[in-house]
């Protein structure tokens, strides 16, 4: 009787956790972590050395553009505060720290000819402090804030920046490269190059050149990444055995309606978006529903050329499968509806290209920023999509979060529940993810809307000169889910991606 009533008491237990989190059990090779970026969380913007970059220019000149008008300069203060920072991590029991290198920190102006050697130190103090909490560094080498004379020679759309970035990246690799063995290239090409040149946001002052500053850019980063892959894996991935790869951004984009053109539309807003950088990296060219529209349309608007530039035959041999894992950033979904006859654009543009309408369903659960909407099912698809389309790579989730201001978030819980969920979901049907990394480990710096959005774990409270970090119940949440997921997690410390 005794055993029974234990058998039943496990069988309630275990039903009980199942309900309360959702989730199926992941691979045990799985690896958990949260992620930051430089710009957003170091402060000292200015001291020991460290140039001036585009965040910094834009902040202080254009500060009416943030929408508190706040500054990163002192933002989360972690170049005084990493250990802190490393802590707090190590409490929550996760694997990986991704954070992102400041290029103005290691070289002032951009260009390899002074190395600012604190920057060095910096990051170095940062990447021996989590070895020596038992946490990967997982290290973007690019994240946004690119060195302001850099831009002012026309940034990504200027092809000697693949030469400068080469450059900043073997430092890179020299300085770090003994102790970090997971590098991501660039983050989010499609963010920064769309909203640089498309829709003139980032900064500075960038002329408006719709529909052909976004293919510049894009064609700019992939043959740098490609190069730099290259680079890495002739000169540096023998001795540190490491690996290297990019961080894509992509939402899923579904069908408004069954109707053939809404289909088409759908497909074709996802392979403007995910494919314009996973198909590039996997086959070695653009999208062939890209490269077709956008000529047809750029004969229409009497071009002589395609706004879209071509990839040599040598780019294409070099861009074909540089990538040993790839990062992917997911946060929602989009609805879709057929644009092409409907909208009247008269000037080239990428929305033109794409000719979809985007909208979200009224009905889905949303943030405080008004494209993030929690759609779970929409990353299971998206997920699945990259398993059959671009022959299931190793994926990282490299960003995947949910904006909230609240301490109680019970919103951004019920986000990661059920994107979380939906991961677990797709590595049992076969999609090759090795590991989750959240956005973010506590509140930071978010660009245009200042300090007005919060993704963190943990709350920061940037009106106190000292910054503390207060957990949210999405911090004892994920601390308790990694907790039960991963009990033997020191074991998997040294699984490689």
């Amino acid at each position: 009787m005794e055993k029974i009533f234990q058998k039943f008491l496990f069988i309630f237990i275990f039903t009980k956790f199942i309900s309360a989190y959702e989730i199926t059990p992941f691979p045990q090779d799985f690896l958990f972590g949260v992620a930051t970026a430089s710009y957003q969380i170091e402060g000292a913007w200015n001291i020991n050395g460290k140039g001036e970059n585009i965040w910094d220019y834009y902040s202080h000149y254009s500060p009416s553009m943030i929408k508190d008008g706040s500054t990163g300069d002192v933002a989360c203060d972690s170049y005084n505060k990493f250990k802190d920072d490393v802590q707090i991590i190590k409490d929550l029991g996760v694997h990986i720290y991704r954070f992102s290198l400041s290029w103005s920190r290691i070289l002032p102006t951009g260009f390899a000819n002074e190395i600012n050697h604190d920057g060095i130190r910096y990051y170095n103090d940062l990447i021996n402090e989590l070895i020596a909490n038992d946490i990967i560094p997982v290290v973007t080498i690019f994240h946004w804030d690119l060195p302001l004379p850099l831009m002012a020679i026309g940034g990504w759309t200027n092809p000697l920046m693949t030469k400068y970035y080469m450059e900043y990246a073997n430092i890179t690799f020299h300085y770090f490269g003994d102790r970090v063995q997971h590098w991501l290239t660039m983050n989010e090409p499609m963010s920064f190059c769309t909203d640089t040149f498309e829709n003139a946001q980032q900064p500075f002052n960038v002329p408006q050149i719709k529909g052909i500053g976004i293919y510049l850019c894009a064609h700019t980063v992939l043959r740098t990444h490609a190069l730099v892959y290259k680079m890495y894996k002739n000169e540096y991935q023998e001795k540190q055995k490491g690996k290297i790869g990019i961080a894509i951004d992509s939402r899923w984009y579904e069908p408004k309606t069954n109707k053939t053109e809404d289909i088409e539309a759908a497909t074709r807003a996802l392979e403007f978006d995910c494919g314009m950088y996973f198909n590039p990296i996997v086959y070695g060219d653009f999208p062939e529903i890209m490269k077709t529209r956008i000529e047809n349309l750029s004969r229409s608007e009497n071009f002589s050329i395609s706004r879209l530039p071509e990839f040599t035959k040598d780019d294409k041999e070099l861009l074909q499968g540089s990538y040993d894992f790839i990062g992917l950033n997911h946060y929602s979904t989009w609805l879709v509806s057929d644009g092409s006859s409907k909208t009247n654009w008269r000037t080239p543009s990428y929305a033109r290209d794409v000719g979809g309408i985007m909208e979200a369903d009224p009905k889905w659960p949303n943030s405080t920023m008004s494209w993030l909407y929690d759609v779970p099912w929409g990353f299971y698809k998206l997920l699945t999509h990259i398993r059959d389309r671009y022959k299931n790579p190793i994926i990282v989730i490299t960003e995947n979060g949910f904006a909230q201001l609240e301490i109680q978030d019970k919103k951004r819980i019920h986000y990661l529940k059920g994107y979380l969920k939906s991961l677990s979901k797709a590595t049992q049907d076969g999609c090759n993810v090795k590991g989750y990394i959240t956005w973010s480990v506590m509140d930071n710096f978010e660009w245009f809307e200042g300090f007005t959005q919060r993704f963190g774990l943990y709350y920061v409270n940037f009106t106190d000169p000292s910054r503390p970090r207060i957990p949210r119940s999405s911090a004892k949440w994920f601390k308790k889910f990694v907790h039960t997921h991963l009990k033997n997690n020191n074991k998997f410390l040294v699984v490689q991606v």
